[in-house]
């Protein structure tokens, strides 16, 4: 395309910039709306010059990947932890898990002593941990990392949400039934026997078949 219809189509597609970038904003709380626009508009002007027709995506489907990428890279490179330590956490917990493969435990002392700055590091990383996309759990804490802010998981959850949501409205009316009163009511498999005059073994067999139905057509449009 000559310079007039990549500056019509980079102004045409901008909105998707401010779209993403503040779904981004909203899933994770420490962004900057504005910082996420910058980076999303290099990725819009990066996406437009390179897309390939031929690789079988439309120009949308490829911008707003692009777009998302660019976003969550400028994010990235905000991460208050430098990549050095985490490259020695990694390699400490590799040296880690070889080491247990004798089956008993390894402190952080002992992978100390095969990665000099090991400790430091991992205290580096742990610290920065509410500001990172990918730091790892800690080893040896119990608690479960909250990912609920990682925005290409909350993404990804959006999209899986409404596929699913289209593939319940395509099943067939007691299957829909079934499915709609036991995982969004609550309503046991039992109750549902009674309610609708059928043997357990009967409603057992609708659940099942609404199973398989579903993971065909989230697979299909996926």
């Amino acid at each position: 395309m000559n310079a007039d219809e990549r500056e019509a189509t980079v102004a045409r597609l901008f909105p998707l910039v401010r779209i993403i970038a503040h779904r981004v904003a909203r899933a994770c709380r420490l962004a900057d709306a504005d910082d996420l626009i910058g980076d999303g508009a290099l990725g819009l002007v990066r996406a437009v010059d390179n897309y390939d027709p031929t690789r079988g995506v439309t120009l949308d489907q490829y911008v707003r990947h692009v777009i998302l990428g660019s976003i969550l890279n400028g994010l990235r490179r905000k991460d208050p932890v430098s990549e050095r330590a985490r490259r020695r956490v990694r390699q400490g917990e590799r040296i880690r898990r070889e080491l247990e493969c004798g089956g008993s435990s390894v402190s952080d002392r002992e992978v100390e002593a095969h990665v000099p700055g090991f400790e430091r590091a991992r205290a580096q990383v742990e610290v920065g941990l509410p500001l990172s996309l990918d730091a790892p759990l800690p080893y040896g804490m119990r608690i479960e990392v909250n990912w609920s802010d990682d925005p290409a998981r909350v993404v990804e959850a959006v999209a899986l949400g409404k596929r699913l949501r289209g593939a319940v409205e395509q099943l067939p009316p007691r299957q829909r039934d079934i499915v709609v009163q036991h995982y969004f009511e609550e309503q046991s498999l039992r109750a549902l026997s009674e309610c609708m005059s059928v043997t357990p073994q009967r409603i057992s067999q609708l659940h099942c078949a609404a199973l398989h139905r579903l993971r065909g057509l989230v697979g299909a449009n996926g």
